[in-house]
């Protein structure tokens, strides 16, 4: 990646995201054994997770009073006008969405009605992600099973490149995620695989508008989190954060099974990112929230 094309990714996220800054929790976990990322990661959750309120303007205020500045959404299909007055009202940003029905309805898809249907949701969700304040949409680019993985990175590829004038334009990143869905690692595989694939995907379309929504717990089965941060630097636009067992081969909560966060924070330092960071975990009542909001303080010694 040539650093003209480092400057103007950055640029353009710091001048778009209108990110205020707001005091952390109480350090609870091992600060000082790395540097705070207090003032460059700003905690944001998926809508789903909050399980209590009826209305979006219920939900976004229990997440507010837990501890966390945005929430995401899904998109397309957000009321916009309930959206923006719910997200006022609380005191909270709609930082970004995540496409709606990416997993069922691939890119990479050998029908090629389901692509144009898979293209036509994504310019969708952009749209809609602009109009209610969003910065970022959330992409699963495929599956693994829908070919070679030359053609799932065609079919891909393809679809995200007629997405970019649009995204362009609104000023909206298509935020790929690196998710188990059988590309660009090795799903057999053990736990030495580099993020190089990841990189070489968003480098080929050479726009700020393509980046990584870099989840932090999804492959530390298959490789070293700090290493991959380190690997798709700049690339990362925006982090989703779980915990993960490799001796016990599943997922956590955050902070828990042994993910080396503090190695995590280092690398994130490095690459100097300032950005949103949604926990994907499992979620429920304002209690359960504010337990998150804690684990991610902690993880990142906010």
């Amino acid at each position: 990646m040539t650093e003209p094309y480092s400057i103007s990714r950055r640029r353009i996220l710091r001048a778009s995201s209108l990110i205020p800054f707001l005091p952390g929790a109480a350090i609870l976990g091992f600060a000082e054994e790395a540097p705070s990322l207090k003032g460059q990661l700003y905690k944001t959750l998926k809508i789903g997770m909050i399980k209590e309120g009826e209305t979006l303007a219920e939900k976004f205020a229990v997440a507010k009073s837990a501890g966390f500045e945005g929430v995401e959404l899904n998109a397309p299909g957000v009321d916009v006008d309930e959206a923006r007055s719910a997200a006022d009202s609380a005191g909270i940003l709609i930082d970004g969405t995540v496409c709606a029905g990416h997993w069922q309805v691939r890119h990479s898809d050998p029908d090629a009605a389901v692509r144009e249907e898979a293209l036509e949701t994504l310019l969708a969700a952009l749209e809609n992600t602009h109009a209610i304040g969003g910065h970022t949409v959330l992409l699963v680019v495929g599956h693994g099973k829908d070919g070679t993985e030359e053609e799932v990175w065609e079919r891909c590829s393809a679809n995200i490149r007629e997405a970019i004038p649009l995204a362009a334009r609104l000023g909206v990143t298509i935020a790929v995620e690196n998710v188990w869905n059988h590309f660009c690692y090795d799903h057999e595989g053990d736990s030495t695989q580099t993020a190089d694939k990841f990189a070489a995907f968003v480098d080929q379309f050479a726009s700020p508008f393509v980046g990584m929504q870099f989840d932090i717990g999804n492959h530390w089965k298959y490789g070293d989190t700090a290493q991959w941060i380190r690997t798709l630097g700049d690339r990362i636009v925006k982090l989703d954060v779980k915990g993960f067992s490799r001796a016990d081969g599943k997922f956590t909560k955050i902070g828990e099974g042994d993910i080396d966060f503090v190695d995590v924070r280092k690398a994130l330092v490095e690459i100097g990112f300032h950005g949103w960071c949604a926990a994907e975990v499992g979620g429920g009542d304002r209690t359960r929230l504010e337990e998150i909001s804690l684990n991610m303080d902690r993880a990142f010694a906010l």
